[in-house]
């Protein structure tokens, strides 16, 4: 972490659908093309990875993956406004990818906007590659953004 982040540790619980709510305020409190909660409810029920990150007991985040075979794909990753730009988003990811790796997964996938710089710059310190284009992929203000699509050999 930073040098700025608060000497409270990070916790991680499992999101549950009872979470979906505030999950969903935090969301489009950060997308402008946010997930429903009906996408988040759907994860958790389907078994995804769905976790909160917690500061103490506020909820400053959370993460979706999803495992199948050997492969993980990080779905969804957000550290809510406050909380940016102090390690925490690096610190999730890393979480995210060390349960992929405890799960057998030997390569998590996930995507970026473009427009995402930061996004992109914190996946890339963070060892993850491009390795590919989705054209089209996200909605934005102006019709549809490409997605880059990055990886990360974990085993």
């Amino acid at each position: 972490m930073s040098r700025d982040a608060p000497t409270l540790k990070v916790s991680y619980d499992h999101m549950l659908t009872r979470h979906v709510a505030s999950i969903g305020v935090m969301e489009r409190r950060n997308y402008e093309f946010s997930w429903s909660d009906g996408i988040f409810r759907d994860c958790v029920k389907s078994g995804y990875f769905c976790q909160r990150v917690l500061l103490g007991d506020e909820l400053i985040g959370y993460a979706v993956m999803q495992i199948a075979a050997d492969e993980a794909h990080i779905l969804n990753l957000c550290i809510d406004k406050p909380y940016q730009r102090k390690g925490y988003a690096r610190e999730l990811l890393g979480h995210m990818v060390r349960l992929a790796a405890q799960h057998r997964a030997q390569t998590v996938f996930l995507e970026a906007r473009p427009s995402n710089s930061r996004a992109i710059e914190l996946y890339e310190r963070s060892g993850f590659n491009e390795i590919g284009v989705r054209k089209d992929y996200y909605d934005s203000a102006k019709g549809r953004e490409n997605a880059i699509v990055m990886a990360l050999t974990v085993c």
